[in-house]
């Protein structure tokens, strides 16, 4: 707002300064007080579509596959040399956070991203790639910075950001934000995003992700003012901007409310996870196999492990190691051949596996064992919406080591959540 911005010699560049806030008004009027003329107060349209789009949350949800007993955790970056991904002050943070998210529980946690277009063009693709290869290996999902972000803001349970709008979006939603760059020193002072970054509890990076993000959760209470000043008219800026618009351009409007196009539902990303997976399990007092799979930093005191290994995996070495072998692709693949065939030839290949798993879906799965068992697992019949089935065959590889028979159901804890899976003996 400074003039050096606003005005040419004296006089304001632009028609008509769309301002969403009083507040932005009364700064204006202080730093450049000869632009005030052209200032029009008429709200956020991007916070009225998220507004109009909370409905729409549990599909959004499900579109990037997040199950019960999920919380989705957004991580999202400006673009500034002190924002989250930045090369300055948040340099030697950024590695400590990705290691963090790689601890966290599969079965707990949905992992997304969404970085600001130009964090690309400025470090490179390449760069970024690079950065983010282990964590998407791991299940994180890169959301469309252009169309995606709003609804996997919406969708989310926490965000870990900076100072950046998406951050405050989400806390003027009422979403928990944990702060990992606060950029205090490019921010006002005396803006509403200055306070906000001041209030926000702040991420440890040198301290497990999990415990942070429990406290956060249970403790959060919105801060009042994201949501008070984000917009002073919500849901309200389709009229006033169209009204302005006409009226810069000399014409009538037309008949009929003004209307601002709705969030789409975004394509179906469920979470991809080709890492090894140490998975954890012990057998609770009623048979329930509790669970627990890490890409990272598994404890293990108390629990059982095994080695579960996708075949599609970047480090094929780990899949003669490998417990469970996996594979996840339509049921008639050609490439791949039946389900069950593709079992016995993973069987004979990795010699120390002992289960080998076919993800026919997002809710059933193929499991063969080394003493000829052939199990269907369904993790929900309704849907997508169980336990994902590379979980429940881990589950049942628990409960057949354990020495118990397989029944027609398996009951699995994860730690927010009860699941039921169904067993059936497979049609060969």
């Amino acid at each position: 707002m400074a003039p050096e911005w606003v005005l040419h010699e004296g006089v304001p560049v632009a028609d008509a300064m769309v301002l969403s806030h009083p507040e932005q008004l009364e700064r204006l009027r202080a730093a450049s007080p000869a632009a005030v003329p052209a200032a029009v107060l008429a709200g956020d349209p991007c916070f009225d579509r998220l507004l109009a789009a909370r409905p729409e949350r549990e599909r959004y949800r499900r579109a990037l596959g997040v199950r019960p007993g999920q919380r989705l955790l957004v991580l999202n970056s400006t673009w500034n040399p002190t924002s989250l991904f930045g090369d300055a002050g948040a340099a030697d943070l950024l590695p400590l956070l990705l290691g963090r998210i790689a601890e966290l529980p599969q079965d707990d946690y949905r992992l997304a991203a969404v970085l600001h277009p130009n964090i690309g063009h400025g470090h490179g693709p390449g760069q970024v790639r690079l950065w983010l290869d282990r964590a998407r290996r791991a299940g994180l999902t890169l959301v469309d910075p252009l169309d995606g972000w709003r609804q996997a803001l919406l969708a989310a349970d926490a965000v870990v950001g900076d100072f950046g709008s998406v951050s405050y979006y989400a806390a003027a939603l009422g979403t928990p934000v944990l702060l990992g760059a606060a950029g205090e020193e490019v921010l006002g002072q005396d803006t509403p995003v200055a306070a906000f970054v001041r209030a926000a509890p702040r991420l440890d990076p040198y301290t497990a992700l999990a415990p942070q993000l429990d406290r956060l959760l249970a403790g959060h209470r919105p801060l009042p003012g994201p949501a008070e000043l984000t917009s002073s008219v919500p849901g309200r800026s389709a009229g006033l901007l169209r009204a302005l618009f006409y009226r810069l351009i000399g014409l009538a409007e037309p008949a009929g409310p003004a209307l601002l196009d709705p969030l789409p539902l975004p394509p179906y990303q469920p979470a991809r996870v080709t890492a090894p997976l140490q998975v954890l399990t012990r057998i609770a007092p009623d048979g329930a196999v509790e669970l627990r799979r890490y890409a990272a930093g598994a404890p293990e005191d108390g629990w059982a492990g095994l080695l579960a290994v996708d075949e599609e995996t970047l480090d094929p070495g780990s899949l003669g190691l490998a417990d469970l072998v996996l594979r996840q692709a339509a049921p008639d693949d050609p490439r791949l051949g039946p389900p069950a065939a593709w079992a016995a030839e993973a069987l004979a290949r990795y010699r120390h596996c002992t289960t080998a798993a076919y993800v026919t879906g997002p809710g059933t799965a193929l499991a063969v064992t080394r003493d000829g068992r052939h199990l269907t697992l369904t993790t929900d019949p309704a849907g997508p919406q169980g336990l994902d089935p590379a979980a429940a065959a881990a589950a049942l590889h628990a409960h057949l080591a354990a020495g118990r028979p397989p029944g027609p159901e398996l009951t699995v804890l994860t730690t927010h959540a009860r699941h039921r899976v169904r067993l059936a003996p497979a049609r060969m």
